[in-house]
């Protein structure tokens, strides 16, 4: 019987028992278990384990990464390729005027652009 998972020792038997049945057909009784197991392991993991936002400059990478966009890129969008190294490597803060047009050119959030960040020395 599937039930919520509430401690870590359910969390480990509801794992143990995906990796049983995970190669079961979809519409199978294992694969319907499998299915209802995942959404309950994937319920307990965001409660019990987070994962914040990441930096404005992070997310600016993992963009970058994820569309197959280089720094040159953001030549334009962020000021001179100087501003874009600068911000990139954390020398720099975004400006509300870079904000506006990563928001735009990389569908970032601004509610993340607009975090405070740390300076690297």
């Amino acid at each position: 019987m599937i039930k919520p998972i509430k401690t870590k020792k359910q969390h480990e038997e509801a794992l143990k028992r995906l990796d049983t049945i995970f190669d079961a057909s979809i519409n199978s009784k294992e694969g319907d278990e499998a299915e209802v197991l995942s959404i309950l392991i994937e319920s307990y993991e965001n409660q019990k384990y987070p994962i914040g936002e990441p930096d404005p400059v992070e997310a600016i990478k993992i963009r970058m990464e994820d569309l197959g966009i280089k720094q040159s890129d953001l030549v334009g969008v962020m000021g001179k390729k100087g501003k874009v190294s600068e911000v990139l490597n954390r020398k720099r803060k975004l400006s509300l005027t870079m904000i506006r047009n990563l928001n735009k050119k990389l569908n970032i959030s601004p509610s993340i652009l607009i975090q405070d960040y740390k300076l690297s020395a």
